[in-house]
Order: structure tokens, then sequence, then C-alpha cells
């Protein structure tokens, strides 16, 4: 063979391997939820610049309940996470979050997810999603009030990638100024036409890179529905709004009841689907009573001091417990 035959030869070999791994790069695509089931096949091609927007529609097409994987990046590594959609139309969202890690609590006030190794009746790492009437400045204005009790918060305009524009609260530094408590919190209020939806994830200091990432994934799956039928006030928000204006209303009976120096209590007398009923007895032996509207939240109080003042007597007091709800 001559030295032309030769090149020819390996110029030919050349094109052919180059053709070859071109036409074996064509079926790689860019990282998205692999379904755990097979898609449905479908005749009709989507054209090449509107695929973007078709598969944001699929995705938020999900149904509650509906399971897929997807890859995250933790700690500088790639991970494989099996998502499960969740839908509740009673609060207006809709979002994912890793079945494999955190246990779903569903009911139509509250929607949230517990990490597999707490306690499920004292969990430390967990994401609560609520309904609040109030418009998303109200709302924040509320929850940093609250949360200034304890922690030094910094209050920052966030997006997220499927509900937008939202108020970020970081609660993760101590009030006092000595540093970093156990427990910190990362809260969104997102708005909405009906009010606004607040999102609350609650980790501890040293699963901030692990759990605070987690939630931070889930959250930019987060999308504003719109809620279904009337917004209601259950038997448990009227306990645990009750309990943050008490604890509002006097600072220092929260460590009153952790010393369980005086028997403190807060229960259900009644509930009749038109008015709430709360019993607060005080470490002094009164007994407030809190008449609640559970729709309207707005609220009356009654007072009786066994012994003393037998009939209960209005108090004065007003307020609506939907300001105590976050």
């Amino acid at each position: 063979m001559t030295k032309k035959d030769l090149r020819t030869a390996l110029s030919a070999i050349l094109v052919s391997t180059l053709l070859l791994m071109t036409l074996c790069g064509c079926g790689k695509r860019d990282t998205a939820p692999v379904p755990t089931e097979p898609a449905a096949s479908s005749e009709t091609s989507v054209p090449a610049e509107s695929a973007e927007s078709s598969e944001a529609e699929i995705v938020m097409g999900r149904q509650d309940g509906e399971r897929f994987e997807d890859v995250i990046i933790l700690e500088g590594m790639e991970e494989t996470v099996r998502y499960e959609h969740v839908r509740n139309d009673s609060i207006g969202f809709e979002m994912d979050y890793d079945y494999e890690l955190f246990q779903r609590n569903s009911t139509p006030e509250c929607e949230s997810f517990v990490s597999c190794y707490d306690k499920p009746e004292s969990p430390e790492n967990y994401l609560e999603v609520r309904y609040n009437p109030h418009d998303a400045e109200t709302a924040a204005a509320a929850v940093s009030t609250a949360l200034s009790n304890e922690y030094e918060t910094i209050r920052e305009a966030y997006t997220l990638d499927h509900a937008g524009s939202c108020i970020r609260i970081d609660a993760s530094a101590a009030k006092d100024g000595t540093g970093t408590p156990d427990l910190l919190q990362m809260v969104y209020i997102i708005p909405a036409a009906d009010g606004c939806r607040i999102a609350t994830a609650h980790y501890s200091f040293e699963s901030a890179e692990g759990f605070g990432r987690r939630f931070a994934y889930m959250m930019n799956t987060f999308s504003v529905t719109s809620g279904q039928g009337e917004k209601r006030i259950s038997d448990e928000q009227a306990v645990y709004a009750i309990r943050h204006y008490c604890f509002a209303a006097n600072p220092g009976l929260e460590s009153m009841i952790t010393r369980e120096e005086y028997p403190v209590y807060w229960e259900i007398l009644s509930s009749d689907g038109n008015e709430t009923v709360v019993l607060f007895r005080s470490y002094t032996g009164v007994q407030d009573r809190y008449y609640i509207d559970p729709v309207s939240g707005e609220t009356t109080v009654t007072e009786l001091v066994p012994g003393i003042i037998n009939e209960e007597q209005q108090t004065g007091e007003s307020l609506n417990v939907w300001d105590y709800l976050f």
C-alpha cells in the first residue's frame, strides 16, 4: 500500500469514528425528574423551542401521591431523591417531599413532613405548611415579633422557583448574641389572593447542611393553588393560638411551664362548629375561657376564680385567633 492510500484509509476511519460519537451523544439529555413508572408513549412530537415549557407543565400537573425521582446536590455530591407530590386543596398549595426520609402528616389545616429519624411526638427536623388569611406583610410582621422573643431574625425578599416572590425570615441566631441556638427556623411567607401560605422549616444546628438543604429543595417545588371551601379554625389550632396569645401577654409564662412550678394547662371545653371554647387554667388558679368564632377568628374572654368569683365575668379582652396562627 502506498503512503497516499494509507492516508486515505486513516481519514476514512477518523470520519467514521467522529460520526459514531456524534450519533451516540444525541440520546443524552440534561437532568430532569425521572418517573418511577414508564411514561406513556406519544406519537406527537414536541417542537424543540417549546420542550422546556411543556415539561414544566407536566411537572406541575402531577396528582397528589404521585411519585418520581430527581437529582439534588447535597454537600457537593449528587444524590438521587425519591419524591412524592403533595396537593392540599384545603390549604391551597402543592409541592414535593422526600418520602424515604420524611413522614407526611396531612390535615385540612396543616401539612407537615417530619423526619423519620425523629420522635413523632417531639420532632426537631420538620417542615409544616399552614394557611393564613392575612396579607404576607401583616403575617410576616407577626412571625417576626413572635420569633424575636428567642432569635435575632433576618428578613429578606426571596424567590421560589414555582411560587415566585415571597418573604423569608431566617431565625438562626440567638437573641442574646451568644451564637447559634440548638434549634433553628426558616420561615417562608408566600403571598396569595386569599391571604398567604406560611411554610416553616425546623431543624437542629447539627443538621443545617443536611435537613436544612433538603427543606430548601422542597420549598423550591412549592406552588400556591386556589383553596377550596371556607377556612375554619380547628380545635387543635384554637388551643395552639390561645397558648401563643397567653405567652405574648405574659412573657414569663413559658419559663414557668418549663420549670413545672405551677399547674398550667389549656383544653377544649366545647366545640360545636359554630363556637369553640378554650379554657386556660392560670398558675394563679384563675380560669379564663376564650369564646372563638372558628371562621372569623374573633374571640371574647371571660374570667372565673373558683371560691371567689364563681360566675363567669367578661374581662373586656378581645383578639382574633388568626393573628396567633403562624
